[in-house]
Formats: structure tokens, C-alpha cells, sequence
């Protein structure tokens, strides 16, 4: 098993929503009532566990996610950044809330500043009122564009989600879309196809025939359009959905993708602790009783596994040797001949100097090129 060493990254999950919205399967919950200080209190204590099982480790990141983490008070936001900065030290941290732009929350901008906090993922998700609406997002396009302005005000580090392929959207629609979304001038776009994921109201539409997203052509070409338009304007992708200038990547999910450690707290939340997985309790109350669900060690070849699908995700690929490091297991051990020769013919992978990667072909192939790859 691989020695726990190195800096960690830390990920705290609030669960809570004003609303649940369609698409979504992340671990989300409406609630009428939170009692945020017993939430504090809890949060904390799951960090003091995470941190006695990682002793001299840093944190290289913390990230804020949920759920609205930006339904929480910046008091909170202030007394978990200071306990996470007692129990482990930042190094040269970067510090992410992920905000929803109702008016309101914008408001706690200013305080999440104070508290630390540095760099804000805002949830946006589209640039048009009747495609927020469909989505079932609580905010206008004029409060997002407040929260937007805020945003950029306050934290010298903002992103914004948008999705795109969405029902009835043509591919001019979405070049019109990024095209403004590129004039804010952020530094960071994470850029989603919608997908339907089970479990979701999205999912039930479809199966009653009553959601109809863009042909398969339709969706590739917005995403080649993506990929092009990004580019041209300084913020190419470094992830199969990510954009950013250079130097400006999200440093707690490049941690994910190059498989390093993290520690997951809260309701739902996972880890990789030292070829640990971890996993808490997804219900909210029932965590606030009793936090960790399972702990589980994995086998090297589950590690590679892992490491691979991850790894292919990002455009600079796998290095051998940190990935060795990392799972124990040599990349030739995991990738299959026949896969990699198939998968090489076609185009969609590349293999040399150390290091194995998707071409632009293949990214957005990236689940049927790892099945390949591991068949």
C-alpha cells in the first residue's frame, strides 16, 4: 500500500439546497430547517478523525462543495478554514467554495473573503431565462450576472459552470452562449454536456419520452465547437470538461485526476487516504450520528484502475512513473495489449515518452476508450 506522505487535499461536502434541481444526483437535500452550528460542530469533529489517521501532512487545497456550500454562513466557512489550518497547516492552499447566484448568497461574498476563502465556483449553469427555468435552477440570468460581478470583485480566483446540449439548444445557440460567457473574462470555465443520470427527474422524463436532448452529431460538434472556441480565447481545456489559462487549472481537482490523496468529510463525501477508500454516511442525519461508513483498502490492480480512468481525463494524460508511485502497479500491468493496439490504430490514444494520453479524437470518447483499455 502506498505510504501516506506528500501534501493532502481536503474536501468538505454540505449537503443542503434550496431546491433540487432535475439533473442532479449529487448528494443533495432540501431542508426547512439547518442548525448550522451543530452542522459546524460536526463538520469539524469528521476533520479532527481525518486528520489523526494524515499527521504531518499539509493541505494543498480545500474545497467546499455540496449541496450550496453558499448557503452557509461565512462564520462557518471562517471556523472550518481555521480548524483545517490547525489540524493539518495550509501550503500555499487553494481554497474553493462552489456558490449558487441568488441574490442572497451573493451578499456572504464578502465574508467568504474574509474568511479565507479565495477562489469561487459559480454555479451559472446557463446564459439564458427560459434554459435556467428548464433546468430548475432558483436564480435569473440578472442575479447571475450580479453574483458574476460580485464574484469577481471579491476573490481573485473565479470560475463558472455552464452546461450545454441541452433540450432544443442547436449548436449556434450554444456558440452564441460561450461566446458570452468568454467576455467575463474569468479565468476558469468548467463546461458540461448535460447527461442523464439515473435516479434524477431528468432520468424519469426521458424513460416517459417527455425529454429529448440534441443528436449524438449535434452534441460532438458542440463539443469540437468547445474546444476550438476556448482555445482561441486563452483558456484551453486540461480537462474533458474543464478550461482554464495556463497556471489557472483547479489545483483540488487536478489532485483527483493525478490520483493523490484527499480527505472527504461530511454527508456522501469520499477519499483516497494512503490506498484507503473512504466513504461517509449520505443520509445527513444519519451521519451526524455516526459519520464513516466504510473504510476499504484497495489492491494495487483496483488502484490502477482507478488511476486510469482518472488520469485519462485530464489532456496531459498519465506519467508512468508517478503513476507507478501512486498504485503500485506498472501502467503496462493494467493496460491491455489488445486494447491499447485497437485503441492506437484508431487514433484515439498515444503512447511515447512516458507517458499515455488521449488524442483530441479520443476525449470525447473517454468511457469507451478506458473500457477498452482494461478489457
Amino acid at each position: 500500500m502506498p505510504e501516506i506522505a506528500g501534501p493532502l487535499a481536503l474536501y468538505v461536502h454540505w449537503p443542503f439546497c434550496v431546491s433540487k434541481c432535475p439533473y442532479c444526483d449529487f448528494n443533495s437535500h432540501v431542508r426547512e430547517r439547518v442548525d448550522e452550528a451543530a452542522w459546524r460542530d460536526a463538520l469539524i469533529a469528521d476533520m479532527e478523525y481525518e486528520a489523526r489517521l494524515t499527521p504531518a501532512r499539509r493541505l494543498s487545497s480545500l474545497f467546499f462543495g455540496g449541496g450550496t456550500p453558499s448557503l452557509m454562513s461565512p462564520a462557518t466557512v471562517a471556523a472550518i478554514i481555521d480548524a483545517a489550518d490547525r489540524l493539518w497547516g495550509f501550503e500555499n492552499a487553494e481554497i474553493t467554495l462552489e456558490a449558487n447566484p441568488s441574490s442572497v448568497e451573493a451578499e456572504r461574498f464578502a465574508g467568504f473573503a474574509a474568511a479565507g476563502v479565495n477562489r469561487v465556483s459559480l454555479g451559472l449553469q446557463a446564459l439564458d431565462d427560459t434554459a435556467l427555468k428548464a433546468l430548475g435552477r432558483a436564480h435569473d440570468l440578472d442575479e447571475g450576472f450580479a453574483a458574476l460581478g460580485v464574484a469577481q470583485r471579491h476573490f481573485p480566483r473565479v470560475s463558472f459552470d455552464l452546461i450545454y446540449a441541452r433540450e432544443g439548444q442547436t449548436p449556434g445557440e450554444w456558440e452564441a452562449e460561450l461566446s458570452r460567457a468568454l467576455a467575463f473574462g474569468t479565468e476558469h470555465l468548467s463546461l458540461y454536456q448535460l447527461t442523464i443520470e439515473p435516479g434524477t427527474a431528468f432520468a424519469t422524463r426521458a424513460r416517459l419520452g417527455r425529454l429529448s436532448l440534441p443528436e449524438e452529431d449535434a452534441s460532438l460538434g458542440m463539443f469540437e465547437m468547445t474546444r476550438a472556441m476556448t482555445a482561441a480565447a486563452g483558456l484551453p481545456a486540461y480537462e474533458v470538461s474543464n478550461h482554464a489559462r495556463p497556471g489557472a487549472e483547479s489545483r483540488h481537482n487536478l489532485t483527483y485526476w493525478r490520483y493523490g490523496d484527499y480527505a472527504g468529510v461530511g454527508p456522501g463525501a469520499h477519499g483516497r487516504r494512503g490506498g484507503m477508500a473512504t466513504l461517509r454516511t449520505r443520509l445527513p442525519e444519519a451521519w451526524l450520528k455516526s459519520a464513516v461508513a466504510s473504510e476499504t483498502p484497495l489492491d494495487g490492480p483496483t488502484r490502477a484502475d482507478e488511476a486510469l480512468m482518472m488520469g485519462l481525463r485530464l489532456l496531459e494524460g498519465i506519467d508512468e512513473a508517478v503513476f507507478a508511485e501512486r498504485t503500485g502497479v506498472g501502467l503496462g500491468d493494467v493496460v491491455s495489449d489488445a486494447g491499447l493496439e485497437e485503441t492506437t490504430r484508431l487514433g484515439l490514444v498515444v503512447w511515447g515518452n512516458g507517458r499515455l494520453r488521449l488524442t483530441d479524437k479520443g476525449q470525447p470518447l473517454l468511457n469507451a476508450v478506458v473500457s477498452r483499455l482494461l478489457t
